[in-house]
């Protein structure tokens, strides 16, 4: 499965900390986004716009992608909501796991306030990491969900047992084959992937800056703000 790479990670980040350009650029339908058909049902309410990144914790290019999603998130206009739809693209690399964890703190209402420390738990102290930092290489095995629980109850105090029996519950399970049909549907080639009002997909390797991002994301909310 195709993912944005470190290159434009990197170029992303560091440009995070040059000045906005002034000159406005004029987006193109198939260069810079491209239309979904048929467009996706959007889970937000009335009057807001949905914003959605396709996103697995397991995915460093995701991890790589947050100071752009934080500086989205604190920049776009009242509108428009943020949501998150987790991939389960590589088995081989636990991302099915991690998908249904996030589901499952979804279920229980802790999602929103343990999304940056399940990234950092798997990217900065390792307690879900998927790399053997020793050797570099995936870890065998990789974490468990009881791992995922355990991280859980220590963040929230949502006990491990309720979180594992959440996970396994039908309505987890439903979320999950949803979100795997739904990413199929929007033809999204990797992680990370930003989605608008369920009709615009943007074409990640169109971006050369953050600023180009943020700009591109508010140019669309604009767009389906006009057109609902």
């Amino acid at each position: 499965m195709k993912k944005i790479g470190w290159v434009l990670i990197a170029a992303l980040v560091y440009a995070s900390a040059l000045p906005t350009r002034a000159a406005a650029k004029q987006w193109v339908e198939g260069t810079d986004y491209v239309v979904l058909n048929p467009a996706q049902q959007t889970t937000v309410s009335k009057g807001k716009v949905e914003v959605m990144e396709v996103f697995s914790y397991a995915c460093p290019y995701c991890n790589g992608f947050q100071p752009v999603i934080h500086r989205l998130e604190h920049s776009l206009p009242r509108n428009a909501q943020w949501v998150f739809l987790p991939a389960s693209f590589i088995p081989t690399e636990d991302w099915p796991m991690f998908q249904q964890a996030y589901f499952t703190a979804q279920a229980l209402g802790i999602a929103s306030r343990t999304h940056q420390a399940i990234y950092d738990a798997v990217w900065k102290t390792g307690e879900l990491g998927i790399v053997d930092p020793a050797t570099d290489r995936l870890k065998h095995p990789l974490p468990s969900l009881e791992d995922a629980a355990r991280v859980y109850a220590h963040l929230t105090g949502v006990s491990a047992q309720k979180f594992l029996a959440t996970a396994r519950s039908f309505g987890v399970g439903t979320e999950m084959r949803e979100a795997d049909a739904q990413i199929e549907a929007m033809h999204v080639p990797g992680t990370p992937c930003l989605i608008v009002d369920g009709k615009y997909r943007i074409r990640s390797e169109s971006m050369a800056s953050p600023d180009d991002v943020v700009a591109l994301v508010k140019y669309l909310v604009a767009k389906a703000s006009r057109h609902p």
